[in-house]
Formats: structure tokens, sequence, C-alpha cells
């Protein structure tokens, strides 16, 4: 039986979203379309998002007006779940640097830019590695690039194939740290320790009893950050390739 902070939804299940790609464009605001379908949709059923970015960037991008995104999900998972909300309470979080301790932090990060700095691309910009609470997020081209230049590089990257050999090169280098490599959004990917993928956020929902959880991701083949909660057998997964498609899918599933 769901528990009985969602026995009153019609409807005893759980969705869950990705977001860059899923309910907003890469790194850009959700539209009020998208906000006003989640509302709807809350009515029906429990909603959470699951991001890899950190909570500040995952509000900026979902709080469209004065809203408080906490306000407008039943749960919120930032860097894949080690940053957890529960109706708008704060759960139990995770550090990636008490994990992997600060000597092979240390070691990873040199490794990082060093390759960064002799990598031959069209331009770089800044910001190649930022540190999150339980990941790092590595970028060849720089998260401070513009949007122009996020899509640029990305159509570039799907033709040289940049991330890609990246990750197998660090892969190979730091397999005695077990960390996961994974690639999402348009110009970088997350380094995690094993099981800090998107499907650690699953361990904050058992308790709750749903009868399906729904999950919804654009990056959802394999290597994609989307991948392993999308293939996950505790949740049901659907493949989307822009916010448009999210809501035209939603509205077919859950309020037709």
């Amino acid at each position: 039986m769901v528990s009985a902070d969602f026995a009153e939804r019609p409807v005893k299940k759980l969705v869950l979203f990705d977001v860059d790609g899923t309910l907003s464009p890469a790194r850009q605001r959700a539209s009020p379309e998208i906000i006003q379908l989640l509302r709807n949709l809350r009515k029906q059923v429990a909603i959470g998002f699951v991001g890899g970015s950190d909570f500040v960037k995952i509000s900026e991008q979902l709080s469209v007006g004065n809203i408080n995104v906490l306000e407008e999900f039943d749960f919120g998972f930032a860097e894949n779940g080690l940053t957890a909300y529960r109706l708008g309470k704060p759960l139990e979080s995770q550090s990636f640097i008490k994990m992997v301790g600060e000597k092979d932090y240390q070691e990873l990060v040199n490794f990082i830019l060093h390759h960064i700095a002799d990598l031959n691309i069209p331009i770089k910009r800044g910001t190649f590695v930022e540190f999150r609470n339980g990941m790092i997020n590595v970028s060849p081209i720089g998260r401070n690039a513009t949007v122009q230049e996020r899509i640029d590089f990305e159509a570039y990257d799907k033709e040289h194939h940049v991330r890609a050999d990246f990750v197998e090169i660090l892969r190979e280098k730091f397999k005695r740290l077990n960390l996961t490599f994974s690639i999402g959004g348009q110009i970088s990917f997350d380094v995690f320790p094993h099981g800090w993928d998107k499907t650690y956020c699953l361990r904050h929902v058992e308790k709750d009893n749903f009868e399906e959880i729904h999950f919804f991701g654009d990056k959802t083949s394999k290597g994609g950050n989307d991948y392993e909660i999308f293939s996950d057998p505790r949740t049901v997964g659907h493949t989307v390739k822009s916010p448009a498609d999210t809501m035209r899918i939603c509205t077919e599933l859950f309020l037709s």
C-alpha cells in the first residue's frame, strides 16, 4: 500500500523526470506550459525530478516566475539523488570527496586538466572541472560556453567523439577507484562512484510503496546518464527527444 502522504492521489504511481532535454532545453529554463502540465499531473500521481546538476542549477531551470521548485514536486533529486528532498524536506546526502579521498581526487583532477590542455578542439572557455557534492562534472569545452557554443560543440562531439574517447581513457587510467563516467547534456560528463548514478535516488522512494515508478529521460542509451535508471527493473522507462515529447507522452499516459 502506498504511504499515507500520497494516499489521496488517484493514481498510486511515481513519475520521475530527467531535467536537461526532458523538462527543459539543456541549461535553459522550463517553459510555463510544461510547468502547468506538471501541476496537472501532480493532481493524479506523485512527481519528482532527478538531475545530475547541483540543486541551485536545477532550481534555476525549473523555477518559472516566483515558484519554489520544492513546492512543485513531491521529490527533488539533485546530483542523481545524492542531494535529495521529499515533500520539501532534505534527506540524507552523500559526499564524493569523502568516498574518493583527497589524494586520489587530486590525481584524477590533475590528469583531467592536463588532458584537456592537450585537446585540439575548436574552442575552449572556462570551468573545465566543476566540483559538486556527490560527483565532479568534466567539460572539455568548459561550462562557461554560451548556448550557441554548447550546440556547436554537441554537433562536433557527435562526429569526433571527444567525450566518449576521454571517458575511455579515464576509465582505464583510474580503474582502481571504481568510478562511473556518464555522458550527459551537450558539453560534459559526470564522474562518481559506482552505484551513484540516477538509480541512487530510488532508495529514497522505496518506503513509499508506489505501484509503479515511471522515468522520463533523453539520454537513455548505454553510456548516457539516464541509461541506468531507464533500464532498471524497478522503473518503467520512457525515452523522449524534447520537453514537447515529454508533454505529449505524459498527456497520453496519465491525463487523457
